[in-house]
């Protein structure tokens, strides 16, 4: 009997061996992430029109996964004290999440996310520049999506870079920033960003939205994840805007946290 119970726990932890190393052999599985990079200049297009149903179709024909959406109105007299993001989150069926940058016009300004998945948390960190502004962070369940705007001015660019390095370092999840940067490629600011993120948009120009001549708009991953690019689009829309929506498609590797 006793040879008996010894065998079976033997059977057992061959088993679980068996388990693990096939477990240890199996590709680690992956998912497919659509971001969008879009500023919207309060939903007003080049015709200076705010259209929220213009601005939304942009979106809903691309039905991306998350959108960062940058130069939003929040409750402004500008936009007939109009949440903007939330007109936007409604149309095209998204959750919705503000940065307030400043005070604006009675109301306030700044940047949001659009997500398919209601973000865990969020925060709001602010940034250097003569227009303040901020860095807003979204914890998703597989992934962090940061959005910013960046300032003008390069000094302030590049101050702003310590800190989103700071926040990226925060997260054992991959880390997405995406947003309007003012700079190009050649640019000093991206020198100092590449170090630390890949960028994983090409250098298709978006702005302006009628003749894109600058590539300005950004979509890059911590390099603390590998983050595979798998397409990288400028959407043909010059009226919407006076930027265009850049579209990437991406594989982030699914791991539990």
């Amino acid at each position: 009997m006793n040879h008996r119970i010894i065998l079976a726990f033997l059977l057992m932890a061959l088993m679980l061996s068996c388990g693990r190393q096939q477990s240890k052999n199996q590709p680690e599985q992956s998912f497919q992430l659509q971001v969008m990079s879009y500023n919207v200049r309060h939903c007003a297009g080049m015709d200076l029109v705010v259209d929220y149903d213009r601005t939304a179709a942009v979106i809903i024909q691309q039905q991306p996964d998350v959108v960062a959406l940058q130069e939003l109105d929040s409750m402004t007299g500008r936009s007939g004290q109009c949440y903007q993001l939330g007109e936007l989150a409604s149309r095209a069926s998204y959750y919705p999440t503000f940065g307030s940058a400043i005070d604006y016009d009675g109301g306030k300004y700044g940047v949001g996310i659009l997500s398919r998945e209601q973000p865990l948390n969020s925060k709001c960190i602010p940034l250097p520049g003569e227009e303040p502004r901020v860095l807003l962070v979204a914890e998703m369940k597989d992934y962090v999506l940061a959005c910013t705007h960046l300032d003008l001015e390069e000094e302030a660019r590049l101050a702003s870079v310590p800190l989103i390095v700071e926040e990226a370092q925060r997260w054992q999840k991959p880390f997405i920033l995406t947003g309007d940067w003012n700079d190009t490629l050649s640019s000093a600011l991206l020198q100092e960003l590449t170090k630390h993120f890949t960028i994983l948009s090409d250098n298709t120009p978006s702005y302006p939205a009628d003749e894109p001549k600058e590539s300005i708009d950004y979509v890059a991953s911590f390099k603390t994840h590998s983050i595979e690019s798998l397409e990288s689009i400028v959407i043909n829309e010059p009226e919407a805007s006076d930027h265009r929506p850049l579209l990437v498609k991406l594989r982030l590797a699914l791991r539990s946290y």
